[in-house]
């Protein structure tokens, strides 16, 4: 009998018994008991094994180790968020024609715009897209673009067309950052330069911005300071930073 025959043996062995006794088994092969353990020992090297005293047992699985989790952006300060977009919702007016950027701040708003009468939404946020649509009463118009890889967002100029042929009230966004000189940034040139579109589509621009944010910034700005009408963040905004951003309107959100 070869060895790759044996081996088989020796696995079938292991799977029926669930142990294998090394002078039982070897006579059963009419093997010697040193070539036997021979092949346990190799069995054992390829993980599929256990050697013991005399014998072997399947191999113990090893646990997997867990993959870290990070947070989502939707799941950081989630309760500032929510709170800020709860306070957004009161600006908003029945009949008014909006637009809501794709950042999960104002994934917030949408959520507490769904009960709303008679709105005109325009955005390029999927995930908002389909929360509003739930409403036959609120007009969901969804912005054309590339659809970023692995996320709900669609970015990019292609909608330029339809931003220029919309007289929107409100704009809202949202931000990696927001600073003094730099305004609000983003990451992504691309969102940035979307976001230019939608503020010159809209007669109010109004930022959601948790306090995690201010006075940071990211490499491509979507709005200047002088394009902001409104800032709407939460109660752990820097009193200090507040006091430099000018004539535009800070409006606190309560933690709900």
């Amino acid at each position: 009998m070869f060895a790759t025959q044996r081996r088989e043996k020796i696995l079938e062995a292991l799977q029926r018994d669930k142990q294998i006794v090394v002078k039982q088994l070897a006579r059963e092969l009419q093997v010697s008991e040193g070539t036997l353990r021979t092949d346990l020992r190799m069995l054992e090297e390829e993980g599929v094994l256990e050697r013991t005293h005399g014998g072997a047992v399947p191999a113990r699985t090893k646990p997997v180790p867990a993959e870290p989790r990070y947070p989502s952006r939707s799941e950081l300060n989630y309760e500032e968020k929510r709170a800020i977009g709860t306070k957004a919702a009161e600006l908003v007016s029945r009949g008014q024609c909006i637009i809501l950027d794709a950042s999960s701040s104002v994934l917030e708003l949408a959520k507490a715009l769904v009960e709303h009468d008679y709105l005109t939404v325009v955005t390029n946020g999927l995930e908002a897209a389909t929360i509003l649509n739930q409403n036959p009463r609120i007009n969901v118009i969804l912005i054309g673009g590339i659809l970023r890889s692995g996320s709900k967002t669609i970015e990019g100029v292609l909608g330029k067309s339809i931003l220029e042929g919309i007289h929107s009230d409100l704009f809202f966004t949202s931000a990696e950052g927001l600073s003094v000189r730099e305004g609000m940034t983003d990451f992504s040139l691309y969102e940035a330069e979307l976001k230019k579109l939608m503020i010159a589509s809209s007669s109010k621009t109004v930022a959601l911005v948790d306090h995690t944010k201010l006075g940071r910034r990211s490499i491509a700005t979507s709005a200047k300071m002088e394009d902001i009408d409104v800032l709407i963040t939460d109660e752990g905004a820097d009193p200090e930073f507040l006091r430099q951003l000018g004539t535009t309107e800070v409006l606190i959100a309560p933690y709900l």
